[in-house]
């Protein structure tokens, strides 16, 4: 059997990809939750979510606290009192917890009024490593320009609330304030 490059580089390159891709999600975890959110509790006072998980799996199913319980179960997740208003945006804005949806989330929220130093490092790290992405991001940024501004929300009191009437809200330019 002969030995041709074209086959043999196409594997490495393949190979290396999925190494960069390794790389940069990790890279991105460490900016994210190892880095910016201790900065962040140290710089703002973080409000404090105030349910416990048993607390929110005890809601209807179909409210936003019932499926937070379940997106966090399902991706083996902790409730972090001063992140839950996060974890509810990926539910809400339909961007999955992978390294694509938090990038997106960081540009609807761009998009959206919202400039942060989490929002714009994340922003900055997914333009600079995740060229394959970069029409989400654009559609994300989009996005959150058409919809109402989210920053105000007095998010706790969103659980026992519909999740799809919640979506309907952002997405036909309604508020929740």
């Amino acid at each position: 059997m002969p030995f041709t490059v074209k086959p043999f580089l196409l594997r490495v390159l393949r190979a290396v990809y999925k190494g960069i891709v390794r790389l940069r999600s990790r890279v991105l975890v460490l900016l994210t939750h190892r880095l910016a959110l201790p900065l962040l509790k140290l710089v703002r006072r973080p409000e404090i979510f105030p349910y416990t998980p048993a607390q929110l799996q005890a809601l209807p199913e179909g409210t936003l606290g019932n499926d937070l319980a379940r997106m966090l179960e399902a991706n083996r997740f902790e409730l972090l009192t001063h992140y839950a208003k996060h974890d509810m945006k990926h539910i809400l804005l339909d961007y999955p917890t992978t390294d694509e949806g938090e990038v997106c989330l960081q540009a609807f929220m761009l998009g959206n009024g919202h400039l942060s130093f989490p929002v714009a490092s994340t922003l900055l790290f997914g333009l600079f490593t995740m060229p394959e992405y970069w029409a989400s991001f654009r559609a994300a940024w989009r996005r959150g320009k058409q919809a109402p501004s989210i920053s105000g929300w007095n998010w706790p009191s969103l659980v026992t609330l519909s999740t799809h009437t919640i979506k309907q809200q952002i997405f036909t330019h309604g508020k929740y304030h």
